[in-house]
Formats: structure tokens, C-alpha cells, sequence
């Protein structure tokens, strides 16, 4: 499977049938800032470069990596990002420690089976939530904790759709994590309260329109009995 095109500005240029089967889905958002949203495992950084290029951009075109949460199919590629091209890395500071101290049990490495060296973080995201310049048109971050504690979403508008990055959304809630369900079911409640159009979604890909965003998130409410 080749990347694809999302929306106007949005495509998704990693995933299980994209780069590595490892690996989460990961996006690009391109509103004249060009932001990668998670950078998957790291397996197959080649893969990753050739579907950049098919897209008509190199790794040295990104300005930000944002990484949604500290597991390492979400993080493992934004090791080689940064250390070949120097791209700097956001992450929310509860999360920012298993990535700067490479933790092989907060960061999930080790159900992996995978190595993963400590790596640096350029901005550490602070709070309930903010703004990341994505060009004309600003990218929203909110704190969603749950599956981890320093788990975010991200929001934008497209000028057509409101678009909703909501990495990981169905869990799973484990102790090694520092999960918690009732804080996750209320960060679920607020991406319910956002009325996307489009979720994108870290390992069950594109939902829409906005009723089937709102069934999915709605959906593993209802399964942990928190609806």
C-alpha cells in the first residue's frame, strides 16, 4: 500500500500496510508548516524517506515531529528523523521522560522486542492543551491521558473539515503504562465535544464523516462501560 492522501494538507505516510508492520499510522499535515504526527517503530526509515519523496517532499521539509504518546511504534522512527536530519521533537512532558531515558517498559519496547536508545526531546508540551504553528492554519493539541498519562490529541481545520488525530484511542489500559480508564474515558469525552469530521486514528485508520468519528470514540466507551 502506497501513502495516501487524506484531505487537503493531510496524508498518511506510515502505517502496518505502508512502511513496517510494527508500526502505528502516522501522518504528515501540511498547511505551508510541514508537521509529521508520529514517526512510527523505526524498522524501515527507507520506506518512510521513498513515500515522503512520492508525496514530493524530503525528511529535511518537516519542522516538527509531534509524537503523540511515548510507545515506541509511535516513537521509534523519530529517533533516525532526528538524529539524520535534525528535526526536533515535541512531546507532552509526562511522557517526555521514557523517551529522553529510552525506558524500556514505559515506552513498550520490550513487547516489541526492540531496542530503543534514549533520544532527545526539543519541546516538552506542558499542560491541559495548546497551539503548534502549523502555517495558515494553527494545529490544537489537548491533553488526553489514559492510555498513558502524557497521551495528546491533536485538532485542526483544513478549511473543509475538522480533522482530529486521536492516536490510540481504543487503549489498551495496563499498569506498565500508568493507564488510567477513568481519565481516559474523560479525555474521550472532550474529542467527543471537538465534532470531527475526520479521525485519524493510530491503528484502525480513517473514520468519517462526523457520525462515524463520533461511533468509534462512542463504540469503546460503551465496551469499558463508561458511556
Amino acid at each position: 500500500m502506497k501513502p495516501f492522501k487524506i484531505a487537503e494538507g493531510i496524508y498518511q505516510v506510515g502505517g502496518p500496510d505502508i512502511t513496517s508492520p510494527e508500526d502505528c499510522c502516522f501522518f504528515l499535515v501540511d498547511m505551508g508548516r510541514p508537521i509529521l504526527i508520529d514517526a512510527g517503530a523505526g524498522g524501515a526509515p527507507r520506506k518512510l524517506v521513498r513515500n515522503l519523496d512520492e508525496l514530493g517532499y524530503s525528511p529535511g521539509d518537516i519542522k516538527l515531529i509531534v509524537l503523540t504518546h511515548c510507545h515506541i511504534d509511535h516513537i521509534g522512527g523519530a529517533a533516525f528523523l532526528s538524529e539524520k536530519y535534525g528535526l526536533p521533537i515535541a512531546i507532552h512532558s509526562l511522557d517526555a521522560p521514557a523517551v529522553e531515558e529510552g525506558d524500556s517498559r514505559r515506552t513498550a519496547a520490550n513487547w516489541y522486542g526492540m531496542e530503543l536508545s534514549p533520544m532527545k526531546v526539543r519541546y516538552h508540551l506542558e499542560g491541559a492543551g495548546g497551539s503548534i504553528d502549523a502555517g495558515a492554519s494553527p494545529m490544537r493539541w489537548i491533553h488526553t491521558p489514559g492510555h498513558t498519562p502524557g497521551s495528546i490529541s491533536l485538532c485542526m481545520d483544513n478549511g473543509m473539515y475538522k480533522i482530529l488525530f486521536g492516536q490510540d484511542i481504543h487503549g489498551p489500559f495496563y499498569a506498565s503504562f500508568g493507564s488510567d480508564i477513568d481519565a481516559w474515558a474523560e479525555s474521550m469525552r472532550k474529542l467527543l465535544e471537538l465534532d470531527a469530521d475526520i479521525l485519524c486514528e493510530g491503528h484502525f485508520g480513517i473514520f468519517r464523516p462526523a457520525s462515524e468519528v463520533k461511533a468509534y470514540i462512542e463504540g469503546y466507551l460503551r465496551d469499558y462501560d463508561k458511556l
